[in-house]
């Protein structure tokens, strides 16, 4: 052995024997380090042993006396994916306490708040985050998701493009598309798509967006464009299945539509969009039972659903069951009161139940709330003359060719369905309406199409959900069986039907 007092504060013990020396090293005396086990609790945390890790946070608080800060952020993390947003923002906030400088325990404490719903406290911790680093992605888009929540478009805006400054993402595109369409600017929203096609065309749920755009638009070139290319690389995205089978459905290819949607059915069988537009095939091939019993598993899955409501009822109406008719119509109003045409259809239904008086209030709160649509001042006006009053059916008439003016003006492939045309003309001999410049009959080259959407369409739902597929086409006139006109004729006519 080694002597001497030099040596005296070595830890090693030197032992010779023969030609060879050994090192022996004691053991170090354990020092309470606070986050001595943080590689454990992350280990067990990335594998998702949630258990494991739960216990090991637990000796690591029991150590440090509370004072371990990551662990208390793991812990936060897994209550949270526990689904107890209390309890977790509490342990952020207890991090942001023991570490002010962290712009994560920060954005930890915003995220539990967003989740709580509050989004403007949610709004200010983000904002001290953004203080501690102005670079980061993540901040500005949960910033502007916030603001979105709470229908401030133009700081959301703001904060959504000063995060693709920083970091071009598929969230943060989406949501900014968004914020374009609830505050009325398609047009910008489509822009923005296309930057973010361009970006990543890849992408099937961007392609999707941008292909149900256009199909809101009628610009059905483009929408087949970009719903074929997400079905080519995701052939099961069921999003772009439904809305190419309702293209399809909508030019009046029922059979092709049906072979896409029982492909779309094997993905998402429970759909009520989906079965809401096999409803509305089978009503265009006039299997009409078929049709009402597709429609009311739809009503099943989606009880709350006026546009399945709205279909129901229009069926009804051509099976002439008007009492069923007047009965999911007025569900249907109950569910969206500000849209003229379900009134004008619940006065069809009021008419042939020989409920005068409420079948006049019900049309004139039709026109009351359609700005646009000239088939309800048309169906009202023949309304009017049937009961006598020729000078309100005259009002009417007049109404009627003001809004197919503007329509003309506003889109030059307007047309009109040449049966309601002949409707109309028969109207104004019987009004004794001389010039009717308006109802001029189509040329030969003229392309009109029995089932086209005559009139304007209802905006569909908000993008990014299943029901932006359904749109309410008005392509009819009148369902009264005996419009009692100078020529005899008998007038019955396909109602608006939606997908």
């Amino acid at each position: 052995m080694v002597k001497g007092n030099e040596h005296n504060s070595y830890r090693n013990v030197l032992s010779y024997t023969s030609s060879r020396c050994i090192i022996f090293f004691l053991p170090a005396p354990e020092l309470p380090i606070v986050e001595r086990r943080n590689w454990l609790i992350h280990q067990h945390y990335i594998r998702k042993d949630y258990d494991t890790c739960k216990a090991i946070i637990k000796e690591q608080l029991q150590e440090t006396n509370g004072m371990c800060e990551y662990a208390i952020y793991v812990q936060a993390l897994i209550l949270r994916l526990e689904g107890k947003i209390q309890q977790s923002l509490e342990l952020f906030q207890s991090c942001a306490i023991l570490n002010p400088s962290s712009a994560d325990n920060l954005k930890q404490v915003a995220r539990s708040l967003f989740l709580l719903g509050k989004h403007k406290a949610a709004i200010e911790f983000y904002h001290e985050a953004a203080r501690l680093n102005e670079k980061d992605w993540e901040i500005s888009h949960n910033m502007g998701v916030c603001y979105f929540f709470i229908k401030d478009f133009k700081n959301a805006e703001e904060h959504l493009n000063i995060a693709l400054q920083i970091n071009k993402h598929n969230k943060s595109f989406m949501m900014l598309g968004k914020v374009h369409l609830l505050a009325g600017e398609t047009d910008k929203a489509i822009e923005v798509y296309k930057k973010a096609v361009e970006f990543c065309p890849e992408n099937t749920e961007l392609l999707t967006t941008l292909g149900l755009l256009f199909l809101q638009l009628g610009k059905y070139q483009k929408a087949f464009e970009h719903l074929g290319n997400a079905l080519t690389f995701d052939p099961n995205n069921y999003k772009a299945i439904l809305a190419a089978g309702s293209m399809m459905q909508t030019h009046g290819d029922f059979d092709v539509a049906m072979n896409k949607y029982r492909v779309a059915a094997c993905a998402v069988p429970e759909s009520p969009p989906l079965w809401n537009n096999i409803g509305m095939c089978f009503f265009g091939k006039k299997k009409y039972v078929a049709a009402i019993s597709c429609l009311k598993r739809a009503h099943y899955l989606s009880p709350f659903d006026w546009k399945v409501l709205y279909n129901l009822g229009l069926v009804h109406l051509t099976m002439q069951q008007y009492a069923s008719a007047f009965h999911f119509l007025s569900a249907a109003i109950n569910l969206n009161p500000r849209m003229g045409e379900l009134y004008m259809l619940l006065a069809v239904a009021l008419t042939n139940l020989e409920d005068v008086e409420n079948a006049t209030r019900a049309y004139e709160q039709a026109v009351t709330l359609d700005e646009s649509n000239p088939l309800v001042n048309l169906n009202f006006a023949i309304f009017l003359y049937n009961h006598g009053e020729k000078k309100g059916a005259l009002d009417q008439y007049q109404e009627m060719e003001r809004k197919v003016n503007l329509l003309r003006d506003s889109s030059t492939n307007f047309e009109f369905d040449p049966e309601l045309m002949d409707m109309a003309q028969k109207m104004g001999a019987a009004l004794q309406v001389t010039e009717s410049l308006v109802w001029t009959k189509p040329g030969k080259d003229s392309k009109s199409k029995p089932n086209s959407a005559a009139a304007a369409k209802t905006s569909a739902a908000t993008l990014g959900t299943n029901q932006a597929l359904g749109q309410a086409m008005s392509s009819a006139a009148s369902y009264n069986k005996n419009i009692q006109l100078p020529t005899g004729t008998n007038y019955s006519r396909t109602l608006p039907r939606m997908r």
